[in-house]
Parts: structure tokens; C-alpha cells; sequence
């Protein structure tokens, strides 16, 4: 669908003006107006499969040498840079889902600082730690980091602010109004914003200013990403201004993201689900056909940012996300709503020169469910010394929980009153009624709990 170009200057001058009445940056506007005019087109994101090839042959970080000399160099020239947006709504939360608790007491937020706590101790690198927080989730992380003093670096932040946009009525594409509760008007842009909110914040030019080079980027649920020398030195060998961490796609990764090459020009894409024409989903969730995910880690070198963002006057140019809405995600007859968005993966078509890399699947532990939840908090792996969260077996079960009694956090947390049950010896696990585990349960092999629910032991 296409609007006229009255309803376009319409929507789009409603837009700008609340965007600037709400104090958002005059670069973030301009990232936001670029959008709109392609939303106002028709334009969709969608990538169907014959404008792509396949990616099927990448590097793999275990058969790389890097010199350590070169690894402790960029280590030194690193920022860790961690994507805090997220309330976890889909899980019952209403504030950062970095905030549940995961292992011995300590949360996700709590864990990454240790992470990095640590890897300062080993390397002697100042390693600053910033978090890209949203409106919604700044005060409750502040507040948590603020038990670290030892944290901040100089005077770097520890945070900086995702910008935000309204979002639009499908209709005629004007900023939606919702009295009953103003904030749900506004949307965050996605996690393709972090070049902006780099930008717009003066975080990237503080960086640049204090002779930090490189940037390690992933999300807070994904506590695998452990600050790497190994593969900073590999990304400064490569002499990349960008990279993607890949992971070998198995049957149970047919959601994530891939990389593709774009036959138009040869570039590395990113494609997502949301861009995907449904009826080609087929081809997306075919592991054989595109063997890598996307594990949205990412590395890019913060000079050449800088570079693309003044050439392009802060507008990186990222492909559209098309979301479907409704103003009140939890009442499905609220208005309909477009949020457009971006991801940050999706730079990599913008950098010249970008590559990825396949690391191992330790690095790729992300909580997106209760059922990942209950996995990482037992006994299938431990912290170490270096807070990282390691496997102690060669596989990991397949957890399925259902979702009526287990999908929302609150829920949950009920019906794990003795904590994770003992999972190291089985192979799945399967509930499909309403059980609670008590102390001590111990599953092995492939276990199904039925429909008629019960307490354990």
C-alpha cells in the first residue's frame, strides 16, 4: 500500500514536530523522516529469495592464528557495548529484562559486569562497558550499576539513550493518539538506532577522543559474549571496518536471522524473519540451504563510523522493518499501528569490506523464553572464575515449557519453588500441563510431563 503525497507531508511534518516537542535528536528525526518516506512509498523490507544467494562458506574463528601481540593491542582499543533496550514483554515484565535473576543470585546485568570486571583484571585493558538503554529502562540499570564503582571508565558514561518515534496509524500514517497511557504513542526504533544514539549522545566521538578503536556489541540476555582478545585481534588483523558473528544453524535455529549476498551487487545482507515474504519462509527456515545464523554480535570499527555517518549526515541508510502493531500490544482491538524499525546487523551492507566470522555456539546463549531461562539457570552449565556461563556437558537438552503456566515470568517463577530441576543428564524435556518442581528433581533421557499437571517429587 501507497499514500498520496498529501497524506505523506501530513504524517510525516505531525511527526517530526512531536519528535521535536519531545526533546528526540535533529539526526534521529532525519534517520526517522528517511523511513517514513519509504513506508509512504509502499516500500516493505521484504527480501524475497531470488534476489539473494546464499552465504555458505565463512571463516571459522577456530582454524584463524592470531598473533597475541595483535590481540592484546586492539583489546586495549576496546569497547564493550551492550544493546539494554528490552522489558521483556513477551515473559510478563515491565522493566529490563536484563534485571531477572539468572545464576547464584546475580542477573544478567550483574553477570555481564563481572564479565567485564574480570577481563580487566586478566588483561590489564580499560575495557569501558556502556549500556544503549531505552526510556524504559535507564533508571532501573543505573541504579544496579551504580553498586560497581569501579566500573565507569574516566569520564565515559555508562549508558547512553536509544532514541525514540511515534508510532503510526496504518490508515494515513499520522503519529497515533492514545490518552489513556501517552507513552504507548512512542516506539523504540529498533536496535539499528545504536549508530544514531552513538552519534546524537557524543558517546562515539568521547570514544574516538580517548583512542578507542574497536567495539564489541551484543544483547544483554545473551551472556555468552565474554570480551574476547582472540577475536578482537582476528577483527584488527582483517583490517574490516565491520564484522558478524555467525553460528552453524542446526533444526532448532529456523527463527534467527541470516546472512545472505544480494546478487544486485555482491553485498553481505542481513535478512530477518519480518522480512521474509511468507510465503517463501520455507527457503528462510531451511538450515541445509542457509547454514549460518545470525547471532547479532557484532564488531565495527568506530573510525569508520564516524567516516559513514558524516558522509551520510548521521543517516546510515538501513533497511526498512515494517512491524505491525496495535497502539496497546496487549489489546489487539487498539488502534492499528506501523513501527518502523531497523536492525543493527543490517549495517553490514553499508560497510564496504564487511565480513563475519563462525564462532562457537557457546557464544550464542540468548534467553528469549522461560524454557531458555530454566536451561541456563541449571545444572547444564556453571559460572567460572570469569563469570562465564559454560556448558559441562556436550549437549544441551531441548527444554519446551507450555505456555499457558510457564510463558510470563510471574507464573514461572511458582512453579520452580526448589529452583531448575537437575537437567545434566537428560536429553529433553517436555511439560505440556501445570507442574511444579520442588527440590531436588532430577530429569534424565527424554522426558514428557502431560496434560493433567501434578506436583514433582
Amino acid at each position: 500500500m501507497s499514500y498520496d503525497n498529501d497524506t505523506n507531508a501530513t504524517g510525516l511534518t505531525l511527526a517530526q514536530q512531536k519528535m521535536r516537542e519531545a526533546g528526540v535528536a535533529e539526526a534521529a528525526i532525519n534517520v526517522f523522516s528517511d523511513f517514513y518516506h519509504q513506508l509512504a512509498q509502499g516500500v516493505t523490507g521484504s527480501i524475497p529469495e531470488e534476489t539473494i544467494s546464499p552465504l555458505t562458506e565463512v571463516d571459522r574463528l577456530a582454524d584463524v592464528e592470531v598473533d597475541p601481540e595483535v590481540a592484546k593491542d586492539a583489546f586495549s582499543k576496546l569497547v564493550v557495548i551492550n544493546l539494554n533496550g528490552g522489558l521483556g514483554t513477551s515473559m510478563g515484565m515491565d522493566r529490563a529484562k536484563s534485571l531477572l535473576p539468572v545464576r547464584e543470585g546475580k542477573s544478567f546485568l550483574e553477570i555481564i559486569v563481572e564479565q567485564v570486571l574480570a577481563a580487566r583484571k586478566k588483561t590489564g585493558a580499560r575495557l569501558p562497558l556502556l549500556f544503549m538503554n531505552s526510556f524504559r529502562t535507564r533508571e532501573d540499570t543505573l541504579e544496579v550499576l551504580a553498586k560497581y564503582p569501579d566500573l565507569q571508565v574516566g569520564d565515559l558514561p555508562l549508558d547512553f539513550l536509544q532514541n525514540k518515534e511515534p508510532k503510526l496509524k496504518r490508515d494515513d500514517l499520522t503519529p497515533v493518539e492514545f490518552p489513556e497511557n501517552p507513552e504507548l504513542e512512542w516506539c523504540p526504533p529498533g536496535h539499528g538506532d545504536i549508530y544514531t544514539a552513538l552519534l546524537t549522545s557524543g558517546v562515539l566521538d568521547a570514544l574516538l577522543e580517548q583512542g578507542f578503536r574497536y567495539a564489541s556489541i551484543s544483547n544483554s540476555d545473551n551472556l555468552g559474549t565474554v570480551p574476547s582478545p582472540e577475536i578482537a585481534g582476528w577483527f584488527a588483523a582483517s583490517g574490516a571496518p565491520y564484522a558478524a558473528e555467525l553460528c552453524r544453524r542446526t533444526a532448532a535455529d529456523r527463527k534467527g536471522g541470516h546472512l545472505a549476498i544480494r546478487k544486485s551487487d555482491s553485498r553481505l545482507i542481513l535478512r530477518d524473519t519480518a522480512q521474509t515474504p511468507a510465503e517463501q519462509m520455507e527457503y528462510f527456515t531451511d538450515e541445509h540451504r542457509h547454514p549460518f545464523f545470525h547471532t547479532n554480535n557484532l564488531w565495527f570499527d568506530l573510525v569508520k563510523l564516524k567516516e559513514i555517518l558524516t558522509e551520510r549526515e548521521g543517516v546510515m541508510g538501513l533497511p526498512l522493518i515494517r512491524n505491525e502493531k496495535t497502539v496497546d500490544p496487549s489489546d489487539k482491538s487498539s488502534t492499528p499501528v506501523y513501527q518502523i524499525e531497523s536492525a543493527m546487523g543490517a549495517a553490514i551492507e553499508v560497510f564496504e569490506g564487511a565480513t563475519a566470522i563462525v564462532v562457537d555456539r557457546s557464544r550464542f546463549l540468548p534467553v528469549k523464553t522461560t524454557s531458555d531461562l530454566l536451561l541456563v539457570r541449571s545444572d547444564v552449565y556453571e559460572l567460572t572464575e570469569d563469570y562465564a556461563l559454560e556448558k559441562v556437558i556436550e549437549k544441551a537438552p531441548l527444554v519446551k515449557l507450555a505456555d499457558s503456566p510457564y510463558k510470563l515470568v510471574g507464573d514461572f517463577e511458582k512453579r520452580f519453588p526448589g529452583g531448575a530441576p537437575s537437567l545434566k543428564d537428560a536429553s529433553s524435556l517436555t511439560v505440556e500441563g501445570d507442574w511444579t518442581f520442588n527440590e531436588g528433581v532430577r530429569i534424565e533421557g527424554d522426558v514428557t510431563l502431560g496434560a493433567e499437571g501434578g506436583i514433582l517429587p
